[in-house]
């Protein structure tokens, strides 16, 4: 019998372990296999038995439910989970694996579909790499929607003795764990875009930058990178081809402004991590002022795929300039939360109606954050917004790494507002005046606008005008996305705040 048990973090904080525990002394002879999460997450811990072939599904299970679950009688039972509503209605390119494989097998890695990708990439030259990722329309999953391929494209035409790929793990972002479930749940994937991405520039180094506060997924990345290297998937023979690919992890300290490309290379060369102007852009001066290819996780983690299947295949998906998959990552007061990965298109409200069922509370939905902690507030009218780069900014939407947080209709923007200016000014490195000293005067600004200065609004809105044009970095330039959206389309929690607040 072989039983399959998350070891997710989300899952673990549910007490996925203590499950796999249970069952694990109620049936000896069993084979526990610890996966990721199918992203279910409001199904975690999600206990998957294979009978006939088909993997039967439990959630969420208890160490209570181990005998029940063994013995087929568990009234927690979902059945063949890949029938499951959520699992159906999704188009899993980058997630296919996760929450099916262990991640740390290579074996189970190779069985569904691994290092084909790289296999074939081995076969091609440089320009042939970089054009096939052009051809795919993948764009920067980490939040500008920049195009792959173009930035390639310069670091390979780029002349250096040495050239980097760097890997942005700096998942900061409030709402998003899509970067997490890979690293944790399908680690090769992203070691295998990692050394594509440098057989296509000319890059022989690479380096994952993440984040302190992600124990888990530091800990398999780090063996998942030794078991690449003794297998030869990484070290001066990729695969036995004579061409030369490795990588390290570096951890960060946690600074929310790293997760902008050039604070994250000064962090990574040991430095502050603070802003550089541009010019020079990394792909031409990066990483110890060598060209560097910087792309989030998720855009690395989709290469391989793209090579596995060919370009034509991933740009199937999606609509306009946008191709490919969306990792939506669905949470806050939501029903049915976690990870959905599926074709860019679908509308803001097909996502929080349909597939999240709404709010948890049962209450209307109030606005919806899209984009993270920068990202602007969606209300209801707007929820015929299409998910794409494009189509959503037009609706004055930011995608960003696609993270959505719902607010049911308690809650009060004015607050919200406020919290984004907070975070600037907390967060921020202090390179730029408007981002340092304008997140500092915005919380004040907001201070007197719920203690009923209506004089007050007209100046926040200068102010984050002034933001928007003057900061170097998506910290000062994108703070104003929530403040404005809460005051544009929620200006009764604002023109009501000090009768609220007595």
């Amino acid at each position: 019998m072989r039983i399959f048990v998350p070891m997710d973090s989300a899952a673990k904080a549910l007490g996925a372990d203590l499950v796999a525990v249970a069952l694990a002394a109620a049936a000896p002879d069993a084979e526990i296999i610890r996966t990721g999460t199918r992203g279910m997450i409001w199904l975690e811990p999600l206990v998957e038995v294979e009978i006939d072939g088909v993997r039967q599904g439990y959630g969420p299970a208890t160490p209570e439910d181990a005998a029940a679950i063994l013995d087929g009688s568990s009234e927690k039972a979902l059945g063949p989970v890949e029938e499951l509503d959520w699992v159906t209605r999704q188009a899993r390119l980058t997630f296919a694996r996760v929450g099916v494989i262990a991640p740390l097998s290579l074996s189970d890695y190779e069985a569904h579909g691994g290092l084909s990708g790289l296999r074939r990439a081995l076969d091609m030259t440089g320009e042939e790499i970089v054009g096939e990722v052009t051809a795919s329309g993948l764009r920067g999953r980490g939040g500008a929607g920049f195009p792959t391929g173009i930035k390639w494209k310069t670091v390979l035409e780029a002349d250096a003795p040495q050239k980097y790929i760097v890997c942005n793990a700096d998942e900061g972002d409030s709402g998003t764990f899509a970067d997490r479930m890979i690293m944790e749940g399908d680690p090769f994937t992203l070691i295998e875009g990692m050394a594509i991405a440098g057989l296509g520039v000319g890059a022989t180094r690479g380096y994952l930058y993440l984040r302190s506060e992600y124990p888990d997924a530091i800990r398999v990345m780090e063996e998942a990178v030794r078991l690449a290297r003794a297998a030869g998937i990484l070290g001066p023979d990729v695969l036995g081809s004579g061409r030369a690919f490795d990588m390290e992890i570096r951890k960060g300290a946690g600074a929310y402004v790293c997760g902008e490309e050039t604070s994250l290379l000064n962090s990574l060369e040991g430095k502050r991590g603070v802003v550089r102007a541009k010019p020079p852009l990394p792909a031409l001066e990066g990483f110890l002022g060598r060209p560097t290819v910087v792309n989030n996780v998720i855009s690395l983690a989709t290469v391989p795929v793209i090579f596995e299947k060919g370009a034509a295949h991933h740009a199937s998906f999606g609509i306009g300039k946008s191709r490919g998959t969306i990792t939506l990552q669905i949470a806050g007061n939501v029903k049915h939360g976690g990870l959905f990965e599926t074709g860019f298109g679908l509308t803001l409200g097909e996502v929080i109606d349909e597939i999240a069922g709404g709010t948890a509370t049962g209450r209307p939905v109030k606005a919806v954050q899209v984009g993270g902690p920068l990202g602007a507030y969606m209300p209801r009218d707007k929820f015929d917004a299409p998910l794409g780069y494009e189509e959503f900014g037009a609706e004055g939407g930011l995608i960003g790494h696609a993270g959505l947080v719902v607010f049911d209709d308690t809650a009060d923007m004015l607050g919200m507002a406020r919290f984004a200016m907070e975070f600037c000014a907390v967060e921020s490195c202090g390179k730029c005046t408007p981002c340092r000293i304008g997140a500092v005067r915005g919380v004040e600004t907001i201070d007197r606008i719920a203690q009923g200065d209506a004089a007050a609004i007209p100046l926040l809105t200068d102010l984050c005008e002034t933001m928007t044009d003057g900061s170097l970095c998506a910290l000062g330039g994108f703070t104003p996305y929530p403040v404005m959206s809460a005051l544009t389309h929620f200006p009764e929690d604002f023109a009501t705040a000090k009768e609220a607040a007595e």
